[in-house]
């Protein structure tokens, strides 16, 4: 009886410990004699006891690791790059499970072969390529990096999921340098659109100016055009004025003298009112009165385009 208990107790201890587990995000790799025999999903399996034998649980999540490294670039500057690496397995294939075991002895033989390979890519790149350039090449030397290192990865049983480049930084002196070739490029970008700011304004305003000018052209040659005309039209006035008085001091058998003598008066009044000041010497005796009235009579008798006439004594 109690044999029987022994063997039952055994029997029981074998096969309890031919279970195991693989937990979610993992899968085992089942080897027999140090062969491989196959693959364990997630959850509970049995393993042939003392034949069978668990060698490694390969996680198929995301890992992640950062990366500092340096790199010299076409024209001898040194650049430092501060970057984060994501890989994971490539699949969950029996031929990929393989390759994830085998290839590397540990992980951390794994993460030095992989920071390394990128590294070397990241230096071939950037030594082909002048400081000024680096910078601006972020997503460049990423895309190189990847098309680079994906199929010896494939090789290794992973991927390569991303790879950011958070930070490039260059030596102290050519950081200064950098700066002060910034600087002066703003200074002569800024001194160029002060001059063409410069360069607008006068030539707007000599625009204005000369379209004022011209505008003030076109107003007086129009008002002189309208004083012309003022005076044209003041003159036949006067004229038909003068014929129609002189007409009508013929027809009350008057001299027509008097419209002179109306006007020389006219005139005189005109002077006082509106000489503002300004001193006119006028002969007001009858002798000189006499002698205007014959130099208008003169006037008004002389045909158009003759010479002056000497006076009779």
């Amino acid at each position: 009886m109690t044999l029987t208990y022994v063997l039952l107790f055994l029997a029981a201890l074998i096969i309890l410990s031919g279970l195991f587990t693989i937990n979610q995000g993992y899968v085992g790799v089942i080897t027999m004699f140090g062969k491989y025999q196959r693959a364990a999903g997630p959850g509970l399996h049995l393993k042939i006891p003392f034949l069978e034998h668990v060698f490694k649980k390969i996680s198929i999540q995301n890992r992640s690791v950062e990366l500092e490294f340096q790199a010299v670039t076409q024209d001898q500057a040194n650049v430092y790059f501060k970057s984060m690496l994501l890989y994971a397995v490539q699949n969950e294939e029996e031929e990929t499970i393989k390759k994830v075991a085998f290839k590397f002895i540990s992980d951390r033989d794994l993460m030095q072969a992989l920071v390394r390979t990128i590294e070397g890519n990241i230096r071939s790149f950037v030594a082909t390529k002048k400081q000024a350039e680096v910078l601006g090449l972020r997503r460049e030397i990423v895309e190189y990096v990847k098309v680079e290192i994906d199929h010896t990865l494939a090789e290794w049983g992973y991927h390569l999921q991303d790879l950011q480049i958070n930070d490039i930084t260059f030596d102290k002196m050519i950081l200064e340098s950098m700066s002060k070739v910034v600087a002066s490029n703003n200074l002569k970008a800024a001194a160029e659109n002060e001059g063409q700011a410069l360069l607008i304004t006068k030539t707007k305003s000599a625009e204005a100016e000369g379209n004022a000018i011209k505008i003030s052209a076109e107003a007086e040659r129009e008002a002189a055009k309208l004083r012309g005309q003022g005076i044209a039209l003041f003159r036949e006035e006067v004229a038909k004025g003068m014929s129609s008085a002189a007409e009508e001091l013929r027809q009350a058998n008057l001299d027509t003298n008097f419209i002179l003598f109306s006007m020389w008066t006219e005139a005189i009044k005109n002077f006082a009112e509106y000489g503002k000041g300004n001193v006119i010497f006028l002969d007001g005796s009858t002798e000189g009165m006499e002698k205007t009235m014959r130099q208008f009579q003169a006037l008004m008798l002389r045909p158009s385009g003759t010479l002056d006439v000497p006076e009779k004594k």
